[in-house]
């Protein structure tokens, strides 16, 4: 699986919260179609991200797998691992 992230165009990606009422379907499908998020500003400060719907899965799948590798990774370390002998016996078991 390939996760890209596109890359936040600061001229083009960053808005002011009042630009943004006046045109949300406009960014709504800026957003859709150019897989970039979008940040709001509110009085000069981000304040929020527009983020395409498949763009989040994607980070939250991304999440998912790092979590999964740090926790494999804290097994490991606590003496938890399973070699794959073992493991490779306890699949041929269940056929």
């Amino acid at each position: 699986m390939v996760i890209i992230m596109y890359k936040i165009r600061l001229d083009q990606d960053i808005q002011p919260l009042s630009e943004f009422r006046s045109k949300v379907a406009f960014y709504f499908d800026k957003v859709k179609k150019t897989k970039r998020p979008l940040i709001i500003t509110q009085n000069g400060k981000s304040s929020a991200i527009l983020l395409d719907v498949s763009e989040y899965q994607s980070l939250i799948d991304k999440l998912e797998i790092l979590e999964d590798v740090k926790s494999a990774e804290e097994q490991i370390s606590r003496g938890m691992e399973i070699s794959h002998k073992d493991v490779k016996k306890k699949f041929v078991r269940r056929s």
